[in-house]
């Protein structure tokens, strides 16, 4: 597997180098950045730096190096824009003298406008800057993304309501590639540390960051596993250490995959969601003018926007069977490799974040999902 560092780390370094320059320091083409709560520090190559708008401001670049060839951020150019501000009565001093700004590429959060950023990637820019701050000075930080707007197309973002570019949301230092074997073996580790602290036989699957960022927001005393791509072989440890229940809790253009028998749900080796919807409005007696309108769509959302313009009754139905058929389906797939009688919940949100639909197994454990 190809090593490579997460988005929060090359941030903070072309953010580091640019708050350097505006104290005068001089450039280097790489920074040591820390983690937090580990004794190690790791080299971010810097492209460039330099000051703008009257040596007021330092911009620091570097190119993102996530080692996955498949990673969206991989290669990815990164601006950072540092300026200080002096603390006074109309610039009061902060508890965290730094204002992380949203600035063109970046994503934010659609309902508060908050950039969208990690606890892991605030705490790097932390650790990294605050000792770098003069006194008597708050820091202002604008991130950019020059090609940001437009990779984001390319991710299910706003199905977590997450618009106008990408997140930085990276939870560690190196990064996974979610459908490599190492991602595999590292939620398999996580559930067997899972399974040996007063485990209650419950367990909360999510795919992917935004997945585990959505569901963190939610009050449930259940340990939750990020799990990447690998759902089947996922559930099928889960049942081989005997876990007594999985909730599978995701949006609704991943896990529909799992109703059409596909149990590694990376785009690059198979999509056919639109297919599995047309099949399960056959089944559903949807109007055939309908399902031709189906067929022509690119995406998951779109195909629920027209069901609900058509008849909303009949979109939840055909929503609620899809919620049903992912736990069924589920429940064969691990059976074919070790016989179980393991609870597969299934609970799928929309693109608004929003939880819309439950299995039979899932409406059993809604009442655990309460927003803090």
């Amino acid at each position: 597997m190809k090593k490579g560092f997460s988005l929060p780390l090359w941030v903070a370094g072309a953010a580091r180098s640019a708050l350097k320059k505006l104290v005068g320091l001089p450039f280097e083409n790489y920074e040591l950045i820390k983690i937090p709560n580990e004794k190690k520090e790791i080299k971010i190559e810097i492209h460039s730096v330099g000051l703008l708008k009257d040596d007021s401001h330092a911009l620091g670049i570097t190119f993102a190096k996530s080692g996955l060839d498949l990673d969206i951020t991989q290669n990815l150019e990164i601006w950072t824009i540092a300026s200080l501000e002096k603390i006074s009565i109309n610039n009061p001093v902060q508890t965290i003298p730094i204002n992380i700004i949203a600035g063109s590429g970046v994503g934010i959060k659609e309902d508060t406008s908050e950039i969208c950023i990690s606890n892991f990637a605030k705490e790097v820019l932390y650790e990294n800057l605050l000792d770098s701050i003069p006194e008597g000075f708050n820091l202002k930080l604008e991130i950019i993304f020059p090609n940001g707007a437009f990779l984001a197309e390319r991710t299910s973002n706003k199905s977590f309501g997450i618009v106008n570019g990408l997140s930085i949301i990276g939870t560690s230092a190196e990064t996974y590639l979610s459908a490599s074997p190492e991602q595999l073996e590292e939620a398999k580790n996580n559930l067997a540390k899972v399974i040996q602290n007063d485990f209650k036989g419950e367990v909360v699957f999510v795919i992917g960051e935004n997945g585990l960022n959505l569901a963190k927001t939610y009050n449930v005393n259940l340990p939750i596993i990020k799990i990447g791509n690998w759902i089947g072989p996922l559930l099928v440890d889960a049942a081989i250490k005997k876990v007594k229940t999985v909730i599978l809790f995701g949006y609704h253009g991943k896990l529909i995959k799992l109703a059409g028998g596909i149990f590694h749900t990376h785009n690059h080796l198979a999509d056919a969601r639109i297919e599995i919807l047309v099949y399960l409005a056959v089944q559903e007696k949807v109007p055939s003018e309908i399902i031709v309108e189906l067929s022509k769509l690119n995406n998951l959302e779109d195909a629920l926007l027209l069901l609900e313009r058509f008849n909303q009754s009949l979109a939840d139905k055909l929503f609620k069977n899809l919620s049903n058929t992912i736990e069924k389906r589920s429940l064969i797939y691990v059976n074919r490799y070790v016989k179980t009688d393991m609870e597969i919940a299934s609970i799928i949100f929309d693109r608004k974040r929003k939880i819309r639909w439950t299995g039979i197994y899932g409406n059993k454990y809604i009442s655990y999902f309460q927003l803090d």
